[in-house]
């Protein structure tokens, strides 16, 4: 396993190293594991994952919990919007072989073994504000500067958590599979990572991105073909549902 305490997201691997990119293990080693759960954030560790993805909802009671989705249908047992539920009622759920669904404080905590890629989603003006100054205290208190960044196609909760703080980096995600998607992110706000989807990414367009000094880590590949493409684009990192797969590839060269 690599050393990734010591090393910021900005810093390369070292001289000689094998591992090229950044390993980030989408909802944890989702491939494998029930998604954002423990177990998943736990597996990406143990087969040295670089970074840990992971999703922010908001609850009916203010508090936040980590699921993709809007409705807890299709990873618990339960059923009905996350808006309606409180935290207690969604933490009772069965997400996966018992696993609860983690609060985002938990999932937090992988700061100490693993890059975070926090991903919000707000839904209110309300949820902008109260998980824009939330987030921006984890990130205060831990502190993780270093150790990760935000993500979200919301632009107001990002601009929101720069005014509050600007030493957060952010990545600003489209749902434009675009040529000039470097160009449209980037009139929408001035972020520091981008995560376009893994089908538009070419060498063009990560040259581009790397002149205007933005890291790319693309959404996503669990094929070794694909895996091996996106690497030959130049990325900093990729996301995949099965991040020891994508350790082997690039180990093996």
């Amino acid at each position: 396993m690599i050393d990734i305490h010591e090393r910021s997201p900005d810093q390369p691997n070292p001289p000689g190293h094998n591992r090229r990119i950044k390993v980030c293990a989408h909802r944890g080693s989702s491939g494998t594991h029930p998604e954002n759960t423990a177990a998943a954030y736990d597996e990406a560790v143990r087969v040295g994952a670089d970074m840990i993805e992971f999703d922010v909802r908001r609850c009916r009671d203010g508090g936040f919990i980590v699921m993709h989705d809007p409705a807890v249908d299709r990873t618990t047992n339960g059923s009905g919007m996350i808006a309606d539920l409180s935290i207690d009622e969604i933490r009772r759920l069965d997400a996966g072989n018992g696993a609860q669904v983690p609060k985002l404080a938990q999932a937090f905590a992988y700061a100490e073994h693993a890059i975070l890629n926090v991903h919000a989603y707000p839904e209110t003006e309300e949820d902008v504000e109260t998980m824009a100054d939330v987030l921006v205290e984890l990130f205060t208190t831990r502190p993780a500067y270093d150790r990760g960044f935000v993500t979200s196609q919301n632009v107001s909760i990002l601009r929101r958590i720069r005014a509050l703080d600007p030493k957060i980096r952010l990545c600003c995600l489209l749902a434009q599979r675009d040529s000039n998607y470097v160009q449209l992110v980037l009139q929408r706000i001035d972020c520091d990572v981008l995560q376009p989807s893994n089908t538009i990414v070419t060498p063009q367009l990560v040259a581009e991105a790397h002149d205007r000094g933005l890291k790319v880590n693309p959404f996503f590949a669990n094929e070794e073909v694909e895996m091996r493409r996106v690497i030959a684009c130049g990325v900093d990192g990729l996301l995949t549902d099965f991040p020891a797969r994508l350790i082997e590839v690039l180990e093996a060269g």
